[in-house]
């Protein structure tokens, strides 16, 4: 069977070349090419050069388009406006797509949907191993554990992260109100200022803390009376991410049209 060849949009940025890194690296795949915004004073530079893996004969690129065209799947952790933009080609040349954009919406997510009727698409605000693993755990704490222990998601990540809660965070949240029965959006609680008074009974609280050059630390809280259980994934490096993007696009090859997590990549 012929490699893989896997795209990067979004390239020339730290997670985009850790994936090129990746692609390259691994068994099975090579490396379709790569593209950056308009503007961007990458374009035009080999991609290869540009992740640290020496010439590639593949310059980066400004159409998407064109990308979609040539490759099997593609790889996306941009911004979630573009990313849209990105699922939509997917299903217009019928190529596989793994997303690890957050701060989607519930409309971008619903977008995504859409076009996963029309090919494959994985989309995890987390592509880590560990971290899928630690969702299933939550789930799972949360379905045996009464309301009786207050459940609060803690969170730390570099300071040029622009959303809050992450994905993961939020990942983590749905996981456990999953366990609970419940919805996300009814029990949630973003941080909390001033006089709050007392803590309502089957809330799940987020705190999110920003600094430095955090990769990112997710913990989550049961807090009953006289005890705590703590369900903690501390990341040290991205290449986790790329690992698991890489995985997830290999995993991709020749499954139906429909929209995938990580935990069907990995049979959680």
């Amino acid at each position: 069977m012929s490699d893989y060849r896997i795209g990067v949009v979004g390239c020339a940025g730290r997670m985009g070349q850790m994936l090129i890194r990746e692609i390259v690296g691994s068994n099975g795949s090579t490396f379709a090419g790569g593209t950056e915004a308009p503007g961007s004073a990458m374009l035009g530079k080999d991609a290869g050069e540009v992740a640290g893996v020496g010439g590639l004969q593949s310059k980066i690129g400004s159409d998407p388009a064109a990308l979609f065209a040539t490759a099997d799947a593609v790889i996306d952790f941009t911004a979630p406006k573009a990313t849209v933009a990105h699922a939509r080609l997917a299903a217009e040349k019928r190529k596989a797509l793994v997303i690890g954009t957050t701060g989607l919406t519930e409309a971008d997510i619903a977008a995504i949907a859409e076009a996963a009727r029309h090919t494959t698409i994985v989309r995890s605000p987390n592509m880590s191993l560990a971290v899928n693993l630690l969702e299933a755990l939550t789930e799972r704490v949360a379905a045996s554990l009464g309301p009786d222990y207050d459940i609060e998601i803690f969170e730390i990540h570099h300071k040029h992260k622009v959303d809050a809660p992450s994905g993961t965070a939020l990942l983590l949240g749905d996981a456990a109100a999953r366990g609970r029965k419940v919805k996300l959006s009814d029990v949630a609680v973003r941080g909390r200022d001033g006089h709050t008074g007392a803590r309502k009974e089957g809330t799940i609280g987020f705190t999110a803390a920003r600094g430095g050059s955090e990769v990112g630390d997710h913990v989550v809280m049961f807090c009953g009376e006289a005890e705590r259980i703590e369900l903690t994934h501390k990341a040290t490096g991205r290449q986790i991410y790329a690992r698991g993007a890489v995985r997830a696009a290999l995993w991709a090859r020749g499954k139906p049209p429909g929209l995938y997590s990580m935990k069907d990549v990995l049979g959680l």
